[in-house]
């Protein structure tokens, strides 16, 4: 390149040589060398070029003359720099950015044309790396805005706030220091704590240091003292002499102010005192001089000193600032990264000082880093896609989170449009509107401070974030980390990594090459301590981590140095050994930062990585699926047995004991006398049906009676594992058949992956996986195989089960009729074919009950998945159908339940017996068939007194006592329904099944409460509140919080107070398991909404109603979405009262169409006959304000029969009460309910006797008459 000289070609960070600060190590040298070369006089011009990024570096040329070197862009550049910019230092835009050097150590240089280098950005000129007191300079700056808050970071200012005040009130001084690792934040922390600092007679001197400051000797207190003296803002060396005289005047001889030359760039002239002091003696001198002026400014003003990156402090400065806090009151406040020797004698005197808060900072919540990223893009919303990734990419690190941010930015995956309108036609697509919004209303603001119409963030078009690679930044720090490590610590971190972000103790020793355990162990106790992994007990620890990062904290370094230092080394010793041990305790691991995972997965070559991707999937798929408790198995019924997915081969023993872990069969499983409860109860549906009933409960305690804990064949050893083998067996399974190119594979995973989330209640995570699935059955669109046609089923399957539960009735119909074609059972559009269809099903009903007399052979394995997926199908279609007000399709609904029996008898399997004859009984008395529904639920309970008393069995009576007692909530049977739910919960707890007791605690609480049981309803809200705290469940908080709102509401106490229950809303209300459920936020927003429209406060009752209004489209057969639309209409009832006292204009058009609403609930009778009595009061509290009484009192009267004969004695007090207060001839005009609320008393008043029952039924809502003439 060059025609004549000598060029080197200097490389720092060869692989697996990473080191940190390696810009600024490349520059020191550049310089170095530069200045070493321009002495040499035989070298007539010197010219460096540094620039940083990535190179190709290996060995190139003929395999005759093979050479080691790099190539690249960055090389060519660097070399034209030296050409273009001769007999100086220069180095790139990404060097520049990179170096963290202060920016008066370059200078931007003129643009030059470079040969072979398009646009090679802005060049600068290193002009040194030695620190000097640039005036002005080294001040901590940045483009705070006031209007910009430091999310995430109240616990560090409220800490800041404290240590303030302690220093205003008291006359010493305070130390408040924030140690974390870079990126976490500290220098922004600090900016907002300069800001908040200001006030009158307040000095805020605020400066940032440098790697090079640490090497200055006083450097700290030169610029301290600079700004305490007036000589920052100085422009010339002759006015800094000038303040320097006028200052110190008083406090030294003019002939010693020479000792002021080298320390503040001045010019005294030299006397013959001075020049014969020591340096020590002239230090001393100064640091004198110095304390005396500190001591008279503070006498005028406070003065606050802030340090940025406190760790470069010199010694000299540490030693100045130790005397100094000692003696002169002032506020320290520092940021600093950990030291990486021991600090020096002063700075830990200084740490260890009793008036220092050393504070440890922690990372920023996932809820913080969205309103982050979402204040930085200047936009309402972004993706929920891209919040996840956000979330645990950067692992609330807000460096992290900016460079992931600039990389999405750079590749062009962020796209900015309007907000949009809500779409009307839901599709599949866009079924989640998910868009994360701010948990706040956070102020926006624009750096160029544009204002233009509101925007959202969205991702371009088939874009994956999973397989985007991290951006160079991050890649750089973690590499920097691993090649610190020892190389088999490296190999254990690289196979890990293939594993993926969570993993098995037992995987990772399966796949690591010729380690022992001992060795393992000893490895990850290493890396735990320094990091790079987290180890957990259970999943469910694992999930709790997951939703929170670890909070910042204070270190009382004072009472750790006052332990014993006898036995240090001992001490090391223990806390590694049980460091170990808690290892060896914990068998799931997983990686603190992604971005670790990531960069050592790319570090493997491609052959590999397919080996090692092989060892894994080997290993996982004998354990994918369901656990021991729940009887193994397939997340979907007998999946493998329709799709051959296995890598290894097994014998047909292990696959019968794969396929039904616990057989239902023989009798010598029996661990009770089952003809003795046969003897007992004999039933026949000519019974009555109060002698069933009786019998009916006392099987049930006979079970619970007989179930104890010594009975291992009934009582399960430990509760469910299930979610903990999906995070950490079948995703991962997934992953490694889809690296490995087995899409069909790969496809069966993820849909068990789907499946198991929907049992989870996990709609967006099964929508998630869902979509992968789909993108993989496009890619297998040629395959015409059975197995194929058969997995394309499940997945419409499955659809159809998200959309359901997201209320979009219309799309899950769609893709459930799709997959019953699949399945070969085509479901008729028409009502013809529906006729035709039913009767055949008929047919095919009557044979198969005498099938089931018969005893005949079970079908086989592949058939009974297909029946297990048409018995899915169906049993929703009849529910969606059941929803539709159309006359005619209630033979629809009819067909289907029909159809789902057939396919449930068919697979002649007891649980799919019994539900389906309970699906048939509650779509009875749905319809109104009385002398049909009562004959299955007899049929249900004869199937389950033949069953053997094993594990198995005792869930089939569990299931039944629970669909029976959730049957009679629904249907208004409130007496037997608190006493079969009293016992299904029983049965559960001793089954070890939260996810099942907590769903029957939820709806007997509500039973409880509307017979006004207080006490036992206490107690089961209590349970209720064990149980989601010690299982992390938010929906069963959820109901939780919506039944104590019920009580504050409609009983006249209080449990839990209204505050409580609205933070828990807020905090929660983007919770993607509360978020995506169609029926409790109704309830809730709903509840919040009636409050406050009691309280006549309409502007916050706009903001919830309209929250539950949004919400009002997911139309789900459910009693928790229709108890959602109660509160929902009583909202709608409070606001007509308002409009018509306010005379609205369309007051009567809304008061019409509200009856009519209401009226349309209850003649269609989909939401069950519980919620009539609510309704039918609305109902007459409507027709009282529009004046018509006669209807009002006709449906009052209906309302009351309704409770008298349900039990419903909350709804008929209120009833009464407004009876009484409707027909009375003098009522007040003025709202009593805030007074009300002032006298609501809570639980442990009433419980105590403080309050009566009695007087708590007064303090209900009197619904307001007083805008019309009493019409009675």
């Amino acid at each position: 390149m060059f025609d004549k000289g000598c060029s080197f070609l200097c490389v720092f960070g060869f692989p697996g040589e990473k080191a940190p600060d390696e810009v600024a190590h490349a520059l020191e040298s550049a310089v170095d060398i530069f200045d070493f070369c321009s002495q040499v006089h035989k070298i007539y011009t010197v010219s460096v070029g540094v620039t940083s990024g990535t190179v190709f570096c290996g060995i190139v040329g003929h395999t005759v003359r093979h050479e080691y070197t790099v190539i690249g862009q960055k090389v060519n550049i660097a070399a034209r720099m030296m050409m273009y910019y001769p007999g100086i230092v220069t180095c790139d835009l990404v060097t520049y950015n990179c170096s963290n050097l202060p920016a008066y150590f370059f200078k931007e240089l003129p643009k030059k044309i470079m040969k072979g280098v398009v646009d090679p950005g802005p060049v600068y000129q290193c002009l040194g790396l030695n620190e000097k007191v640039m005036f002005g300079m080294a001040y901590l700056v940045g483009n705070r805005n006031e209007c910009y808050p430091l999310l995430g970071r109240e616990k560090e200012i409220n800490y800041f706030r404290s240590t303030m005040k302690e220093f205003l009130t008291s006359n010493c001084s305070q130390v408040l220091m924030y140690e974390g690792l870079p990126g976490y934040g500290k220098s922004q922390i600090l900016m907002g704590l300069e800001y908040l600092s200001q006030g009158e007679n307040h000095r805020t001197i605020a400066i940032a240091l440098t790697k090079v400051s640490f090497h200055q000797n006083f450097y700290t207190i030169q610029i301290l003292m600079a700004n305490v003296l007036g000589l920052d803002t100085c422009k010339h060396y002759k006015e800094r002499q000038s303040n320097l005289q006028s200052r110190v005047k008083a406090l030294l001889d003019e002939k010693f102010h020479c000792i002021f030359n080298d320390i503040f760039h001045v010019q005294f002239p030299i006397t013959r005192e001075v020049s014969k002091m020591s340096a020590s003696k002239k230090q001393k001198q100064l640091e004198a001089l110095f304390m005396k002026i500190l001591e008279k400014t503070v006498k005028q003003e406070r003065i606050i000193f802030i340090i940025d990156e406190g760790q470069f402090v010199d010694p000299a400065s540490w030693a100045f600032l130790e005397k100094l806090i000692q003696t002169v009151p002032i506020f320290i406040i520092m940021s600093l990264s950990p030291f990486p020797d021991t600090p020096c004698p002063s700075a830990s005197t200084i740490i260890k000082n009793r008036n220092t808060t050393y504070i440890t900072l922690g990372a920023v919540q996932p809820s913080d880093i969205r309103n982050k990223v979402c204040l930085d893009l200047n936009v309402k919303g972004i993706p929920k896609d891209l919040d996840l990734y956000l979330v645990e990419g950067s692992c609330g690190i807000p460096f992290y989170c900016e460079e992931l941010l600039k990389n999405l930015d750079l590749h062009r995956v962020l796209v900015f449009q309007p907000v949009e309108s809500e779409e009307k036609t839901v599709t599949w697509k866009n079924l989640f509107k998910n868009v994360a919004k701010p948990t706040e209303e956070l102020k926006r603001f624009t750096l160029t401070g544009e204002e233009g119409s509101e925007e959202i963030c969205k991702l371009a078009r088939g874009v994956r974030l999973k397989n985007l690679s991290p951006p160079a930044s991050l890649k750089e720090i973690s590499l920097v980390q691993l090649d610190s490590m020892s190389l088999s610590y490296q190999m254990l971190v690289r196979c890990a990594a293939i594993i993926g972000l969570t993993f098995t103790t037992e995987l990772l020793f399966e796949i690591l090459p010729c380690w022992n355990m001992k060795m393992m162990i000893k490895a990850l106790a290493a890396l735990v301590e320094c990091n790079i992994f987290d180890c957990f007990r259970s999943g469910k620890e694992l999930c709790r981590s997951l939703k929170q990062n670890a909070t910042s904290f204070e270190v009382n370094f004072r009472s750790l140095s006052l332990r014993p230092t006898e036995g240090m080394a001992n001490q090391v010793d223990e806390e590694l050994r049980e460091l170990e041990n808690e290892v060896i305790e914990c068998h799931i691991i997983r990686f603190c930062r992604p971005m670790m995972q990531k960069t050592a997965y790319e570090l493997w070559l491609k052959d590999q990585k397919t080996d090692m991707h092989l060892k894994c999937a080997r290993y996982l798929e004998d354990r994918a699926h369901k656990c021991d408790h729940c009887h193994g198995g397939d997340f979907i019924p007998y999946h493998h047995f329709t799709v051959d997915i296995r890598l290894n081969s097994l014998d047909m023993d292990s696959i019968r004991k794969m396929a039904n872990v616990q057989d239902l069969r023989p009798e010598e499983h029996l661990s009770c006398s089952r003809i003795e409860i046969l003897g007992k109860l004999e039933i026949s549906p000519e019974n009555c049906s109060t002698e069933i009933t009786e019998k009916v409960l006392s099987f049930f305690d006979i079970l619970i009676t007989k179930m104890s804990p010594s009975q291992a064949d009934i009582i399960p050893l430990e509760s469910c594992q299930c979610e903990e083998i999906l995070e950490v067996v079948v995703m991962p399974l997934a992953h490694h058949f889809l690296a490995l190119g087995e899409n069909s594979k790969a496809l069966y995973y993820f849909l068990e992956t789907a499946s198991e989330y929907l049992i989870l209640r996990d709609n967006y995570m099964a929508y998630t996986y869902l979509n992968e699935g789909e993108r993989l059955l496009k890619s297998l669109k040629n395959n015409k195989s059975q197995s194929h046609v058969f997995e394309s089923a499940t997945f419409y399957s499955l659809k159809g089960q998200v959309c359901f539960n997201m209320g979009q009735m219309v799309l899950a119909k769609k893709m459930l009729r799709k997959a019953l074609k699949l399945l070969n059972r085509p479901f008729p559009f028409n009502l013809i074919s529906v006729l035709f269809y039913t009767r055949v099903e008929k047919n095919k009903h009557f044979y198969y009950m005498n099938q089931l007399a018969k005893q005949s052979s079970p079908p086989g394995k592949k058939r009974l998945a297909e029946l297990h997926q048409q018995t899915t199908c169906c049993f929703l279609l009849w529910k969606i159908y059941n929803l539709n007000y159309f006359f005619h399709c209630k033979y629809y609904a009819y067909l289907a339940v029909l159809m789902g029996m057939n396919a449930a008898l068919e697979t002649q399997d007891d649980l799919q017996i019994v539900k389906a004859y309970l699906e048939y009984s509650l779509h009875c008395q749905m319809t109104g068939q009385e002398d049909v529904w009562l004959r299955y639920e007899v049929l249900a309970m004869e199937r389950i007194f033949r069953l053997p008393m094993t594990y198995v069995g005792s869930e089939i009576v569990a299931y039944v006592a629970d669909m029976l007692g959730y049957t009679k909530v629904i249907m208004g049977h409130l007496d037997l329904a608190v006493d079969l739910g009293t016992r299904a919960q029983k049965l559960w707890a001793l089954l070890r099944n939260p996810n099942a007791q907590y769903k029957v605690l939820c709806w007997l609480s509500k039973c409880l409460l509307m017979k006004t049981r207080y006490k036992p309803m206490i107690q089961v809200l209590g349970w209720l509140w064990d149980l989601a705290v010690t299982e992390d469940q938010v929906f069963s908080k959820a109901f939780f919080y919506l039944v104590c709102l019920d009580i504050m509401l409609y009983a006249g106490f209080t449990y839990r107070a209204f505050d409580e229950c609205v933070d828990f809303i807020r905090h929660n209300e983007d919770n993607r398991i509360l978020k995506f459920q169609s029926g409790i936020l109704l309830g809730l927003y709903s509840s919040v909404a009636i409050w406050y429209a009691r309280l006549q406060d309409w502007d916050t009752f706009q903001i919830f109603f309209n929250k539950a209004k949004n919400l009002m489209t997911r139309r789900t057969p459910s009693a928790l979405y229709f108890q959602g639309i109660c509160a929902f209409m009583e909202c709608q009832v409070l606001h007509l009262q308002k409009e018509i006292e306010e005379c609205a204009e369309n007051a009567q058009d809304s008061g019409v169409q509200l009856l009519k609403n209401l009226e349309h609930l209850v003649s269609q009778n989909v939401t069950g006959t519980v919620f009539f009595p609510r309704l039918y009061h609305l109902m007459a509290y409507v027709c009282l304000l529009m004046g018509d009484g006669q209807n009002c009192d006709l449906f009052l009267d209906t309302a009351l029969q309704l409770c008298e004969a349900q039990g419903n004695l909350l709804e008929m007090h209120w009833l009464n009460m407004s009876r009484e207060w409707w027909y009375s001839s003098s009522e007040p005009t003025e709202n009593l309910w805030p007074l009300t609320l002032q006298g609501l008393p809570s639980w442990h008043a009433v419980v105590t006797g403080q309050v009566s029952l009695q007087e708590i039924q007064k303090n209900k809502f009197l619904m307001r008459v007083n805008i019309l003439d009493n019409p009675f």
